[in-house]
């Protein structure tokens, strides 16, 4: 059996290919860097992340764009030995109806590099791929964005040629499909089989409503007749189902002929693994207010399903109906992974895991030589900049975990501070620091930033009289999060409230894209980038 989400805690939009006997999905990133997260697989089951391509600046740079830009939806392809991957980076999308949405593609060889410095191919819209015509064409995809008033925004499918020698889109562009009833039409891919060209759309909005739609033409440019039984995948009509906003989906083949498809998907936590269903009685439930019910403090996650597809015929989720399903028959197993992680700095490199925000990880601001290990952040922008953030973390995979650090750092004054966080975005996001001022010293402190409105919990305050390294704590479980400290390992003391760990979510509330981190972070608003030390970093799935 195989045990949906495969790639569990913020790994949406999937695009997933083969090569050979080697299967690799690419979710998105958004502000987060490296982009483009790839994942590898022998047996659809078990997935290891493997790389982050886009890895430099000048393929990716993303200093200052807003909270959930970044990249959007990339797509992974492969042909005549060539790995390819557009990818959108988007500079605005909120607040106004325009949007600004490049896309770029890079190549390879080897799926882990190097890649290729990006290539410009337009800004129309976003969601964007490759189809790697049978006849030796490639065909350029991507949803139209129309800003005008009384339009539809999401305004159909552009097709356009792409030339492999030239690196560049020739011939008319054309809107080959402009939806569904569904709406919201996104993240096109194209297939070929059986005399067909299938066209696999998402449609219905990223949230409850998402779901996959299929439409099919004897040519490549249509008309596109949409699948009778429309939609291919969607959780929209059954509210208890364990995998909700089920949509942005790409298919595959195995060397057997046997088609799967991914998914995006979320996991609200009034119907997670250890609550309604199976223990109406656990702590999780009776503490769960219904407020939080809906959110996915998760993100957006990946699962899949095995497909039957009859030649001639509409593809179909091979149990039967369009839900999808939370375990899958196949030959493989899945081993529930736990990707509990204990970093102890002793490499010049950080654990895979890692990432930043919106710039290259750089010996200037994140030093893992300067204290032999140790690692080092020079501190620099507070917790809500778009800009230059000395920060790095992990995402949650997981409804309960225990996130542990410890760090020596001796702020001068209220402008320094360094420790662990728990973030979703610059306005959501809960802060456990060392700082100091005129009537504490030295000291532990929380701040909250709850969509975007700061918050100090002075009343919480540890003065810290001993000049030595402290033990900082964030344990999450389901919709509470707890911080707490200690001197020496051995006695732990909760500092602070019980928080709602589901501010952490896209639910909550403005529109995101993302997931819940925890990391250490580092400011020093003076400009004088004062330094934090960093011995190591424990994150356990409990």
């Amino acid at each position: 059996m195989i045990q949906n989400p495969i790639l569990p805690g913020f790994n949406p939009d999937p695009s997933i290919v083969r090569v050979g006997d080697d299967y690799y999905i690419a979710t998105s990133t958004f502000e987060w860097f490296p982009g483009v997260q790839i994942h590898h697989s022998r047996d659809l089951a078990n997935w290891e992340l493997i790389t982050r391509p886009l890895d430099r600046s000048n393929q990716l740079d993303m200093i200052g764009n807003p909270d959930s830009g970044g990249v959007w939806a990339p797509c992974l392809s492969h042909c005549d030995g060539i790995f390819y991957l557009i990818y959108t980076d988007v500079k605005q999308w909120t607040g106004t109806r325009h949007k600004i949405t490049h896309n770029y593609l890079v190549t390879a060889i080897d799926i882990r590099g190097p890649w290729s410095d990006p290539i410009y191919l337009d800004s129309s819209g976003f969601d964007a791929s490759l189809f790697h015509d049978s006849d030796g064409h490639k065909w350029y995809l991507s949803m139209i964005w129309d800003h005008r008033l009384d339009r539809n925004q999401f305004a159909g499918t552009l097709l356009q040629e792409f030339d492999p020698e030239t690196k560049k889109l020739v011939g008319p562009q054309r809107n080959i499909f402009k939806g569904s009833d569904l709406k919201l039409t996104e993240g096109p891919h194209l297939y070929q089989k059986d005399g067909y060209y299938y066209l696999l759309t998402a449609e219905g909005g990223t949230s409850y409503e998402h779901a996959v739609t299929m439409a099919r033409s004897k040519g490549i440019y249509g008309p596109y007749e949409i699948d009778p039984d429309n939609p291919f995948i969607t959780s929209r009509y059954d509210p208890e189902a364990k995998l909700q906003k089920a949509g942005h989906s790409s298919l595959v083949d195995t060397p057997a002929g046997e088609w799967y498809a991914v998914h995006l998907c979320g996991r609200p936590i009034h119907v997670d693994s250890g609550s309604s269903r199976e223990n109406k009685d656990s702590i999780s439930q009776r503490t769960i207010k219904p407020e939080q019910a809906r959110r996915c403090i998760l993100g957006r996650e990946t699962a899949i399903q095995k497909v039957d597809w009859p030649e001639g015929g509409w593809p179909k989720l091979a149990h039967g109906t369009c839900v999808p399903a939370e375990t899958i028959e196949s030959l493989s197993t899945s081993y529930g992974t736990n990707r509990s992680l204990r970093d102890d700095f002793e490499d010049d490199k950080l654990n895979i895991h890692f990432q930043s925000l919106r710039r290259p990880i750089e010996p200037s601001w994140l030093d893992l030589k300067a204290r032999p290990g140790w690692l080092r952040l020079r501190g620099e922008e507070p917790t809500t900049s778009n800009f230059r953030q000395s920060l790095v973390a992990r995402r949650i995979q997981s409804l309960n975990t225990q996130t542990t650090t410890s760090v020596e750092f001796y702020p001068k004054n209220f402008k320094h501070a360094a420790g662990l966080i728990a973030y979703y975005d610059t306005g959501n996001h809960y802060y456990l620091h060392i700082s100091s001022d005129e009537e504490r010293g030295r000291h532990l402190a929380i701040i909250r930033y709850d969509a975007g409105v700061y918050s100090e919990f002075p009343e919480s305050a540890v003065p810290l009289f001993q000049e030595t390294e402290i033990y900082l704590r964030v344990s999450i479980k389901s919709g509470q999060l707890q911080f707490s400290y200690s001197y020496n390992q051995g006695e732990w003391t909760n500092i602070g409230p019980t928080f709602d760990s589901t501010i952490l979510s896209d639910d909550y509330h403005t529109l995101g894209f993302t997931g819940a981190f925890v990391g250490v972070c580092a400011q020093d608003l003076s400009g004088q980038r004062l330094h934090a030390d960093f011995d190591w970093f424990d994150y356990q799935e409990l």
